[in-house]
């Protein structure tokens, strides 16, 4: 609320709560836009095309509780309050790509991926690490992982089948989204990581896609 200053403390519980939340699933979350898929034909898709639907949808799913994560846990440790808004601001939007990814997982009859839970407390700590480093990290790294984001987005849509609309109209949505905040995140004065920082932040997210398209 505004005019009320949190403690440490009670911004970690802050913080406690939502994770809780979003590893719970949708049912503890509601999105602020109605998903882009919800007036699109569901068109029937065969087997095989359902579970690489699902998988990929997976992945994107897993990508936004990284998201909430990291994001979370700059907010926990950015030194000036108008950072941690921006990062506060940016967690709930991201809220909507994470309940329009589950709706979409449920439909096509499957599940997130079990390893949330890792990914959300590796996430958490890389935020909190980089907003305890520099302000100016924090945002660097939020424009890097955006721009992962995207390109994983990128690939997505060649791969999904050509018939799932519904798919498509969310990764599209998303994708100029996390766009959107990779652009804010640089103007707001983040920094432009090198090369390298990039490569590995490229081989971390491989790993990440590889193992949630799958468990």
């Amino acid at each position: 609320m505004p005019g009320i200053q949190l403690s440490f403390v009670d911004r970690l519980i802050v913080q406690a709560d939502r994770a809780l939340r979003t590893l719970a699933g949708a049912s503890d979350l509601t999105a602020e836009r109605p998903s882009p898929a919800t007036r699109l034909p569901n068109r029937e898709l065969n087997e095989q095309e359902k579970r690489h639907a699902a998988g990929l949808m997976r992945v994107n799913h897993a990508g936004e509780v990284c998201a909430q994560a990291l994001y979370q846990g700059q907010a926990l440790t950015a030194k000036l309050p108008d950072v941690r808004q921006e990062m506060e601001k940016a967690a709930a939007e991201e809220v909507d790509h994470l309940v329009w990814c589950q709706q979409r997982i449920d439909e096509l009859g499957s599940h997130t991926s079990y390893l949330n839970p890792l990914w959300y407390g590796l996430s958490f700590a890389i935020g909190a690490g980089a907003g305890l480093v520099s302000d100016r990290v924090s945002l660097g790294f939020v424009a890097a992982t955006e721009d992962q984001v995207c390109r994983h987005l990128n690939n997505h849509l060649a791969k999904l089948p050509v018939e799932d609309f519904k798919s498509r109209a969310v990764v599209e949505q998303m994708l100029e989204d996390e766009a959107r905040h990779a652009d804010a995140a640089l103007a707001a004065g983040g920094m432009d990581f090198p090369a390298p920082v990039k490569v590995v932040m490229t081989l971390v997210s491989k790993a990440m896609t590889f193992s949630s398209y799958r468990i």
